[in-house]
Order: C-alpha cells, then structure tokens, then sequence
C-alpha cells in the first residue's frame, strides 16, 4: 500500500462529467456475415450449455421461436470479436506494459465504435459489474449492431479518503431491421 496523502480533489471534474450522454458511432458487431452456426456452436460448448435451442434446428423449429435463436450473452460477445488477422488488443496491452492488469490499456478510445477515453488521471481499472436486459433473442444469419454510450459517472470517497470513479456504460444491441435485442450496462471502477 502507498504512503501518499489521499487527495482530496474531486476526480468528477467538469470534463469528465461532461463525459455522460458522450456515444460512440454504431457499428456493424458481427462482421459482413452475420451471425452463422459454426461460430454459435464453438461459443455455446465454450460455456457449456446444453440447450438444444442453440444448435438443433428441429427442436428449435418447435419452440416459440421457430428457428435457432443464441445464448442472451451472445451480443455482447460478438461485439468484442476481433475481425480474423486482427491485432489483439490484450497482447498488444502486455507488450506495451508487461504490468497491465488486462483491461487497463486494452480499450484506447481508437477505432470504429469506440467511446472516447474518459479524462481523468485514475489509471487502474476494475470490473463494478455487467448487467444484460435482453428483449429479444438474435437468430442465425441476424447481422448485430452496436452503439455504447457513458450512462453515469459518479465520485466515490474511499475510506482512506482518496477518490474514485464508478462508470457506466450502455450499449445497445440491435440487429439488421433496427430491432433492439439487448442492452448490456457495464460499470467499472476507475482508481
């Protein structure tokens, strides 16, 4: 632990609390394909789910879906999909600081569909948790669009006395006819 005097200056400053509302552009998640069965099927055996809803067409047919519908998290990951040949961004974080903690570093404010990095001297990051609001499951050959948005930040007072900041981002899902399918609320803790 640091000897150094908390501060006692707000990290909510007029910049970064000019931040909220702040939205990236909307972008094609899924690639020029859309979402095709192969890459479900590695994805549902990666979290090991079973249901027959993800990969048998006939059964899928029955329920009240009427065809194979994916996993609700199955947005946010294809979101995160790097394009085939990509640089990936978390090696590239641990190249250029062998001391990343995985996250810090990772999303630079570059690139198609990026929110602009939030001003602010607090460097370390950690996950404050994911919250999905599904509203409708996205099927085979459905093409995903993204767009994030910073929903809040707000200042916490640590016990020490130091200051942190709680940001939340919303991003919605939506597919190819504009129909949202999810909206995924991801806050992290900027120390």
């Amino acid at each position: 632990m640091s000897n150094a005097p908390a501060s006692t200056e707000s990290a909510l400053t007029p910049a970064v609390k000019a931040m909220v509302g702040v939205s990236a552009e909307k972008v094609e998640a899924s690639f020029e394909w859309g979402i095709e069965r192969e890459g479900l099927r590695i994805f549902t055996q990666a979290i090991m789910d079973p249901d027959p809803r993800y990969w048998d067409e006939a059964f899928a047919k029955s329920t009240k879906f009427g065809a194979i519908i994916t996993p609700p998290i199955y947005c946010t990951y294809i979101g995160r999909r790097q394009r085939p040949g990509a640089e990936d961004p978390v090696t590239r974080a641990f190249k250029e600081n062998p001391n990343s903690d995985g996250i810090g570093g990772v999303r630079t404010g570059e690139g198609k569909g990026s929110l602009p990095l939030v001003p602010t001297h607090l460097l370390r990051i950690l996950n404050a948790g994911n919250e999905i609001e599904l509203r409708q499951y996205p099927k085979i050959g459905d093409r995903i669009y993204s767009q994030a948005k910073y929903a809040d930040i707000k200042e916490r007072v640590q016990k020490d006395g130091s200051r942190m900041l709680v940001v939340t981002t919303e991003t919605l899902y939506t597919n190819q006819n504009g129909e949202l399918l999810c909206i995924l609320r991801a806050s992290q803790i900027r120390r």
